[in-house]
């Protein structure tokens, strides 16, 4: 009696111990974006182990949603769809959800939109991605309604069908998910080619013809790729006068300063507007045009104000404390540029350790480090020193490039998004692969910006081994570079430097 007992004791522990986690656990988040979740109907759980360890007891399939403040048709979603108490319900009784702020975990925002490219040929945020308990997906998309009856792709027609096919064909979801997570890890990863001037040369051509689709499509608004794309376009006139290059160029900026002077410009992202701010700024250079500089200082003054305020990742308030900086500097606004080294002296206090790198969260026992936040940091303190002369930033720039190598280097060539987790440096499951990312997405690409920080710092330092490594970099994803049109334009912008073509 007394083992039945112990037994059905054991029992009541283990469903608690299942019940007991799978609430909506969004009130204990580190960022806003996830916490506002936290009293929508969807029992969202954080991203990690014990999440998809209770898929596996729950034999169900994971549920993954991946947004960010930024994103226009992510609030969206979340207003006329997960506050759907139905949709709530068909969720909490057939998935596993789980939640991810796109900012704070880049890394595995990158990873399952390259899976949603493979899966339905889209690109776009939000990310509604149906995974494997060992998270491997199957089955995603961008954007989906909360109804469609007509065509089934709302997700009232959707999530009955895809927990359906999950338990029906398994053999089938699971080899296609196998092949799905394959992909995630070689799509940017194994590509290696030779960098030649040709390939930059056809590139670049490539990146002036989309820009100009663009442009005539309306479709600039509102992204870092577009603005580097101009700018990118911009030093090539100013390299070998290229005509039509400055043409597009003018035509993209001019359209998204149009679209910043607007009220919705108003609700531009930070990132696009310091990207666009060190855009006019290099038009202005440029091309002597007044309108780039007014629009520029009007940039300035507002970016001012938002440095002031407190960012919680590293990388995004590096690139927007660089781009402000060196706008300034180019402009003549001493008081912008040294609130922009202010900020990045706050930065560095909270987020900078030497010898151990940047935390991602600049707040107390924020997340590990991402690749991408030692490059953007070491990039603006790079452009710190050569604006001011401070030794102390170039050694802290020296500090991170030698920490991209010992922590985050593959011996295959390029950098790693993530450091290796000691505790289980060969899992099974996506979350122990690591992968590598070089085309510009929300910020440049990690691995393209980690061989134009090496190129320059190779200048600074007359330190031929810099530029050795950034070459390196490179070619370890030239071959992935043909037909990636504007979202390879940090990696072109890099070899430009590597090669010093003319």
């Amino acid at each position: 009696m007394r083992g039945l007992l112990l037994l059905s004791a054991g029992l009541t522990a283990a469903c608690l111990a299942e019940r007991g986690p799978f609430t909506n656990r969004m009130a204990q988040s580190g960022t806003s974006y996830l916490a506002r979740a936290a009293r929508q109907p969807v029992n969202w759980q954080p991203w990690g182990r014990d999440a998809f360890a209770l898929a596996l007891r729950l034999d169900r399939p994971v549920l993954l949603y991946v947004g960010n403040d930024a994103c226009h048709w992510c609030a969206e979603t979340d207003r006329a769809i997960y506050t759907d108490a139905e949709i709530g319900s068909l969720i909490n009784e057939l998935f596993v959800p789980v939640r991810v702020d796109r900012d704070e975990r880049p890394d595995v925002a990158q990873r399952y939109q390259a899976a949603v490219e493979r899966l339905a040929g889209l690109h776009g945020w939000p990310l509604t991605v149906f995974l494997m308990p060992d998270g491997s997906p199957f089955f995603g998309g961008t954007y989906f309604p909360a109804d469609d009856p007509i065509t089934g792709r709302g997700l009232k027609q959707l999530l009955p069908e895809i927990a359906k096919r999950y338990h029906d064909q398994r053999p089938f979801i699971a080899q296609q998910a196998a092949v799905v997570r394959q992909f995630m890890l070689t799509s940017e990863g194994e590509s290696r080619g030779v960098l030649r001037a040709g390939l930059v040369s056809d590139g670049i051509a490539r990146v002036k013809r989309d820009l100009d689709a663009a442009v005539q499509s309306g479709m600039t608004g509102n992204s870092v790729v577009h603005v580097e794309a101009a700018s990118l376009l911009l030093t090539e006139y100013a390299r070998s006068r290229d005509t039509l290059a400055l043409a597009v160029a003018r035509r993209a900026l001019d359209l998204m300063l149009d679209t910043a002077n607007t009220a919705a410009g108003d609700d531009a992202p930070r990132l696009v507007r310091a990207a666009l701010a060190g855009a006019v700024a290099k038009g202005w250079v440029v091309t002597g045009d007044a309108r780039y500089r007014e629009s520029g200082h009007a940039l300035l003054d507002t970016l001012a104000g938002v440095l002031a305020t407190r960012e919680v990742f590293a990388d995004q308030q590096a690139f927007m404390i660089e781009n402000t900086m060196l706008a300034a500097a180019t402009l003549d606004q001493a008081a912008v540029e040294k609130a922009a080294r202010s900020a990045l002296d706050v930065l560095l206090q909270r987020a900078y350790a030497k010898g151990w790198g940047v935390r991602h969260m600049m707040t107390e026992g924020g997340a590990t480090g991402l690749l991408q936040d030692q490059v953007q940091v070491a990039s603006a303190c790079l452009a710190a020193h050569q604006l001011t002369g401070d030794k102390r930033y170039l050694e802290i720039a020296v500090d991170l490039a030698a920490i991209l190598e010992s922590r985050y280097a593959d011996s295959m060539g390029g950098y790693y998004d993530a450091v290796e987790s000691p505790a289980q440096p060969s899992s099974p499951t996506v979350l122990g692969d690591r992968t590598k990312h070089v085309l510009d997405d929300v910020l440049p690409g990690a691995n393209a910006a980690a061989a134009r920080f090496l190129a320059d710092l190779s200048a600074v330092t007359e330190d031929a081994v810099y530029r050795r490594r950034a070459q390196a970099t490179l070619e370890a994803f030239a071959g992935s570079i043909p037909g990636a049109g504007l979202r390879a334009t940090t990696f072109l912008a890099a070899a430009r430097e590597t090669l010093g073509t003319p």
